[in-house]
Formats: structure tokens, sequence, C-alpha cells
């Protein structure tokens, strides 16, 4: 609301002007002042704050009884915008419709403005509804010395198009249907700011099909679970965009959902190819940067699973090498049967230092170059499936350690212990080699565990 446009001095004596101004002449024709009894009272809200439904809101305030309104003078009610009172619409009735988000007042103004004969005639027509604002108002009273009453406090409504507004409004009804069934409106119908990552329709009833979920009859346990794929698709505390995303080009972020020792889960995003989060779910480049007055919206066109560590490991490039290193010990006689075990909700908790793939494959540092071998296989010359096995387990932690809690000193692999540093962040091996920790790269949360990107692979005891 545009509150007089100059300072609150001049505001102050805005109210005293109103109050008491008009003049008349004494026996000897010397001009006296007249008390104004002009007075714009107060009003209430009907309701503080309303949210804009296709496109519109009507706001309403109630008199409260107190106005004193002198003979043959007007009562008009003035709707105002912003922290500056921006003057929007004027009418006999304190209730407007507005199309925008935004703070608005409804002020009641007590003048004559009807009699342009009358000395103390306001004159509303010069008032330029979206410009004019009360400091311009200050000036017709101040200059042309007018008994006026404005409210100038007025009744504030907060109009609002929240996240949850906007799903409703584009048409997001099985959206909007999970968040009710899971007592999410009011979580973001909240201040945020929140990233919402909105499924189709489509893409929701693909999930119920799947899971053969009903969103009118759920139990606790199914609850907990949609509570947590709907919040996998929030991101809380920033309004990230488009070009955000895409100028970034890949990375993880916290959303809301939750996981082990209640952390909240990662997200991953690759634009190298549009916009594809978690490896699954692409974003509908058509239906991006849709504004809310607590947040931003983008369509995408599956639901987001609860990510897993296989979800991580197979996500991003960078960690393929690994990857082919499960799914090759998997073939011989593992000790953990990695892929289905990463892939698994309900494993773990594990911790993984994940090697990067210049850490297998790199001619300087990588671990095949370092040994001699050539890849891997039962060959001579390659990395067999037994000691890639092997080789893994040193990788693996029980637990979900995140890295502030990464302890100072020995740390104990399914394959045998190694030496975390947490203030230089290393791990060193039983063969002094040390990996660092990428520090831009850990923390990288699942359901079943957390992932820490290192740069050398981690070998048993040689």
């Amino acid at each position: 609301m545009k509150i007089i446009s100059k300072n609150f001095k001049l505001l102050a004596v805005f109210l005293l002007v109103l109050g008491i101004t008009g003049c008349s002449d004494d026996d000897d024709g010397n001009p006296q002042p007249t008390v104004c009894t002009a007075d714009a009272g107060t009003l209430t809200a009907t309701a503080s704050s309303v949210s804009l439904s296709g496109g519109t809101a009507t706001i309403s305030a109630t008199a409260n009884g107190d106005i004193v309104i002198p003979a043959n003078y007007d009562v008009t009610y003035v709707l105002t915008s912003g922290t500056n009172l921006v003057i929007e619409d004027a009418g006999a009735n304190p209730s407007f419709t507005v199309d925008e988000a935004g703070l608005y007042t409804i002020h009641t103004l007590v003048a004559e403005t009807s009699d342009n004969t009358d000395a103390n005639f306001l004159d509303l027509s010069v008032i330029n509804f979206g410009t004019t604002t009360g400091g311009d108002v200050l000036g017709l009273v101040t200059s042309n010395n007018l008994c006026a009453s404005l409210d100038v406090t007025g009744a504030p409504v907060q109009v609002t198009f929240t996240v949850v507004d906007l799903a409703i409004d584009a048409g997001f009804t099985s959206l909007a249907a999970a968040l009710t069934a899971t007592d999410l409106v009011s979580v973001l119908q909240g201040d945020g700011p929140f990233t919402v990552f909105a499924p189709t329709n489509d893409a929701f009833t693909a999930l119920l099909n799947a899971t053969g979920l009903d969103l009118n009859n759920l139990s606790a346990d199914e609850e907990a679970l949609v509570t947590n794929i709907l919040l996998n698709h929030v991101i809380v505390g920033s309004n990230i965009t488009s070009s955000d995303l895409v100028s970034l080009g890949s990375g993880y972020v916290n959303t809301g959902a939750t996981g082990p020792n209640d952390a909240n889960l990662s997200l991953y995003f690759d634009t190298s190819n549009g916009v594809v989060l978690n490896g699954q779910s692409n974003v509908d480049t058509n239906n991006v940067d849709l504004m809310a007055t607590n947040g931003i919206v983008h369509v995408v066109n599956e639901v987001i699973d609860l990510p897993t560590i296989a979800t991580f490991a197979t996500t991003n490039p960078a960690l393929s090498t690994l990857v082919a290193a499960l799914q090759y010990a998997d073939t011989g006689t593992p000790t953990v049967p990695y892929i289905a075990t990463v892939s698994d909700v309900a494993a773990g908790p594990f911790t993984v230092f994940a090697p990067v793939d210049d850490a297998f494959l790199d001619g300087t540092n990588g671990i095949l170059a370092e040994l001699g071998l050539s890849g891997f296989g039962e060959g001579t010359g390659e990395l067999n499936a037994a000691t890639t096995d092997a080789v893994l387990l040193m990788h693996i932690v029980s637990g979900n350690i995140q890295s502030s809690e990464l302890p100072n000193g020995t740390v104990g692999t399914l394959g045998g212990d190694i030496t975390a540093d947490n203030t230089n962040f290393t791990l060193t091996d039983a063969n002094s080699r040390v990996s660092n920790i990428v520090t831009s790269l850990v923390d990288i949360q699942a359901v079943n565990g957390v992932v820490h990107v290192i740069d050398k692979v981690i070998l048993p005891a040689q």
C-alpha cells in the first residue's frame, strides 16, 4: 500500500489537516477557524487474508459504527495497494474485486465530493487509479484547506496466491487432492518460499495405478509415504527458477522429504538435455516459472520417486564406472548383492564413499592404471569380480553418517578399517593411500543411505 508518499511526519500532518480545517468570518470580517466534525471512523476487514481463485478475489470490510458524516457530505470507500497506499479503486461500498496478489487496504473517506460550489469540495476526478497516492491526496487537502476525514489505517487485507492456489487454479486436481489427503495444504500455504515440481494429473494417475494407493482411504503408513513423496517435489526456502537450474547445469538440492535420521532427501537435476530430475522426471519447459506469492512452480511429467543410493549412482554420469563395478561384482559371488541392495528402499541405511570415474580410469590417478589393469574381467590384467567385491566393501559403512557426523579417526567399513580426518576431509586406507572427500558433493541423501563423493579408490590392505 502506498502510504503517504512523503514521510511519516507528513502522515501526522495529514491526519491533523483532515480533522480540523475550513474557516468562517467573525463579526469583524476576520477569518476564524471552524471545527471540522467529519470523522471517517474505523473499518474491520471481513477477512484479513484471502486467496485468488479463478484469477480474482473479493475483499471487503465492515464499518464499526463510529463514523461522523456532516450534512451534505459523502462517504467514499477507497482501495489502496502496497505500503505506499496507491489508490486502486473507489466506490460507495467497502467491497472490491482484485486480480493480483498483494497487500490491500480499504479506507473510509468522509468529504464533500458532490457540490463543486462548496468551499470544502474535494475533487476526486483528479485521482488516477494505479498512480495517485495518499501523498497526492494530502496535497489536495492541504493546498485547498479542506475539511475532510480519511481513515488512513483502514482495514488491511492480504491477498495471496500460494503454490497450492496456483496448483488448483492451473487444474492440477490430483496434486491438490494428494495435498488435501496428507494435510500438506496448510504447509504449502505458509510463508515459504517453496520451489514445487508439480506432477500432472496423468503422472499422479500412473502413480496411483502402479501402487494401488487410494487417496480417499490411506492407512497411517500410506499417508506417511504419500506425504514424503509429495515433499520430495518441494524445495523449501528457495525460489529456484528454470534459468537457475540451466545455469547450474547439474547438481543436487535438498527437498522437504526426509530419510534416515530425518535427514532431508537430495534431488539430482541434469540440464544437459532438457531438465531431468533424478533421472526420471522431465520438467515441461513450456510450463515453468509459474509464480505464486510464496514460491514458484514447475510442471513435471512424472511423479519423482523417493531416491535410493542406486538413483544417485545411476543418474550422475560421473559415477558410471562405480555402477559398472557394482554390476560386475554381482556377476561373481558378492559379499553384498550390490545393485539389489543399493536399490532397496528398505535396506541399510548405508554410508557410501563413491569414487568418481577418474578415480578408476584416469591414467595418472585411476586405480586400474595404478594396478596395471585394463578393466573389469576375469582375464589376465583385469580386475576380477572377487577383487572388485573386496574393493567395494571398503567404500561402504553401516549406518547413515552425514559429513557433519564424520568421526576423526578409525572408521569401520564392511571391508576393513580406514582413517578419517574430519578437518581436512580425507580418508586414508591401510596402504596409506589418501582419498579426498569432494566437499561440494557430500550428504547426497537417499532413503536407504547417504553418499559422499571421493576422488580416489580405497583399497583393502595389500
